[in-house]
């Protein structure tokens, strides 16, 4: 049989089957090696990939090349390692003449924005990583995009900086112009909103303020960057709170994007915080080591780079901040490389990235149980009886919460030390303080207070 045409075939089915940015990152560089007595031996590049498709779409795999090749039995991932080493005759002179350095060029599309919506054309969600971290918001925007400003009006989506959010809200728009090409799209962040309203006020105190008004509200979707923002200009949200009516009342989208969930803006009428509510609020958190090493991945194959394994998993291991601390430190790496032709050593890698790696929390189980119960004024040893009492059962679930978020203190070691806990029941209670602290600031103040104690 022809594997190629046959893997080929399967890529094709595949793809109709998954999000773009999954078949980009999962299936783009793999290959049908072998067949051998009914076994399909798919080569992949890496360990990551090979264990990623064993356990999330093996299923899948199996199911489309049974259908393409009914003699189909079983599936086996085997990694097909590529020569990393950069060829002798180029490393003289990487910079200007090999095409590994033209694969680490500097990213000067960057600078290319449309000048008439204010979109960056590299920010599309096929470049987009989804991980568990982020696929609710992503979810969100792919419902959005489908039926603009008819389904999740406005699209809320918040989370600490430096998690994707500028680059799944700017998706939204260019996703838009591509799928409704009549439809006119713009984006801006709430900063820039502010100062123009502001100059339109200051030049013309008569007609400035309706022409500001029109420019807006000829466009079919606007995206707000950082609309936390608006908390400290009340002018600026009594002028946000009449576009938002306008857009919402005309069936136009509104996307807007915040480090806080709209609960927790400071200083925002609660006319504007009902409105930001009554669409779809979904948040982005930190990624996860699965989801770091599949942006790095990422990284790498848009740089047509094949970085080591174990210095991408280093980085990956090591960097638990945001995305932009991650792919900052992968630029290191990357420069390094560029300097001395070849790869820096694991050890060298250390190194490199030793200042920017963030000293990971300390303290023990018993320490954080007598700083929570301090906190909260009531007895250590409570936390750790069988009691079913509320004030005792709320604090015992913040102490769940910090031990999981704060020290990442596996789920049955936290059920173990806090008096024989299943650790289902340990899940349970940081999801539901987890899904508490969105709803209730006073628990979400409690919570902060309590989390800064440790830093």
């Amino acid at each position: 049989m022809d594997t190629k045409e046959l893997w080929d075939h399967c890529l094709v089915e595949i793809e109709a089957e998954v999000s773009k940015a999954n078949f980009s990152t999962w299936f783009r560089n793999t290959s049908l090696v072998k067949e051998d007595s009914g076994t399909i031996f798919v080569g992949v590049p890496n360990e990551f990939v090979k264990d990623w498709l064993s356990n999330k779409f093996h299923k899948l795999i199996m199911r489309v090349l049974r259908t393409a090749w009914e003699h189909t039995r079983n599936v086996e991932y085997i990694v097909v390692k590529t020569n990393a080493k950069i060829p002798a005759k180029e490393t003289s002179a990487p910079f200007l003449q090999s095409d590994f350095a033209k694969g680490m060029e500097l990213p000067l599309k960057d600078l290319y924005i449309n000048k008439d919506d204010n979109l960056n054309p590299r920010y599309t969600f096929e470049n987009f990583i989804v991980g568990p971290f982020n696929e609710l918001a992503y979810a969100a925007t792919q419902a959005a995009v489908t039926r603009p400003g008819k389904q999740y009006n406005p699209l809320f989506i918040y989370g600490s900086s430096g998690l994707g959010k500028t680059h799944l809200i700017q998706s939204v728009g260019n996703a838009i112009k591509e799928k409704f090409p009549g439809k006119k799209v713009y984006y801006m962040t709430q900063e820039k909103f502010t100062v123009e309203y502001i100059n339109s006020v200051t030049a013309n105190s008569g007609s400035g303020g309706n022409a500001f008004k029109e420019k807006y509200r000829k466009y079919d979707a606007i995206i707000i960057d950082d609309v936390q923002m608006v908390g400290k200009a009340q002018k600026t949200q009594e002028e946000l709170f009449h576009l938002f009516n306008s857009f919402y009342e005309n069936g136009k989208q509104i996307v807007f994007s915040s480090d806080k969930h709209p609960n927790f803006i400071p200083g925002i009428e609660d006319r504007l915080r009902t409105r930001f509510a009554q669409g779809m609020i979904v948040d982005i958190t930190e990624p996860e080591y699965e989801s770091r090493l599949a942006i790095l991945r990422a990284k790498l194959r848009d740089s047509g780079i094949n970085l080591p394994d174990e210095i991408a998993e280093y980085i990956a291991s090591s960097i638990q901040g945001n995305i932009r601390e991650l792919e900052g430190c992968l630029n290191s790496v990357i420069l390094q490389t560029q300097m001395k032709g070849r790869f820096p050593t694991l050890l060298e890698t250390k190194n490199l990235l030793k200042n920017s790696i963030k000293q990971k929390k300390s303290a023990s189980v018993k320490e954080v149980v007598k700083t929570i119960a301090d906190f909260f004024s009531i007895e250590e040893n409570s936390i750790y009886e069988k009691t079913r009492r509320k004030e005792i059962v709320k604090v015992r679930q913040i102490v769940m919460f910090v031990l999981r978020e704060d020290f990442n203190v596996s789920y049955p070691l936290i059920g173990q030390k806090l008096g024989g806990k299943d650790h289902t029941t340990v899940i349970h209670s940081c999801l539901k303080i987890k899904n508490d602290i969105k709803n209730d600031m006073s628990l979400a103040q409690e919570v902060e207070q309590i989390r800064a104690m440790f830093k």
